[in-house]
């Protein structure tokens, strides 16, 4: 198996917008408007200004994918990376593919100047996530997130 890391183009634009519909379904039993999707997953690729996408293709297969969005903080003076969007095929996980595109997000973070840390959230309940992510070295905010829809 041959996994190759790299950041997604317009032609992953359909791969992206498949993974986050499984994402949003089996996540949180949402269905999200595809056309919609489609057009944020699009501008995100298209402007670059506001982050990207990583995929891992495997043996020609993308197989998982990631997003990376910034976040300014003045405290820090500093861009964190907020890593969001993760999804891996059901096939293709536990094979270390979430731990590669992490490691990639890294290593171009390491390439640029400003970046004073990276931030995920997870589902309270996505006990697996939360392992692997503190597998990687990170760790529980003593933040708790709020919106307003």
């Amino acid at each position: 198996m041959t996994t190759t890391i790299r950041r997604a183009t317009p032609d992953d634009i359909n791969a992206l917008v498949n993974f986050n519909q499984a994402m949003a379904h089996e996540t949180e039993g949402k269905v999200l408007d595809k056309d919609t999707l489609t057009q944020g997953v699009a501008r995100l690729i298209n402007q670059p200004e506001y982050g990207f996408y990583l995929v891992a293709e495997t043996d020609g297969e993308i197989a998982a994918g990631l997003m990376v969005t910034y976040e300014w903080s003045d405290w820090r003076n500093g861009l964190f990376w907020w890593i969001q969007s993760v999804y891996v095929m059901p096939d293709f996980r536990r094979q270390g593919l979430y731990t590669a595109l992490y490691n990639e997000v890294k290593a171009l973070a390491e390439k640029q100047t400003g970046v004073c840390g990276f931030r995920l959230y997870v589902e309270k309940e996505n006990i697996a996530a939360q392992k692997t992510y503190q597998a990687l070295g990170m760790q529980e905010c003593e933040y708790f997130m709020y919106q307003n829809k």
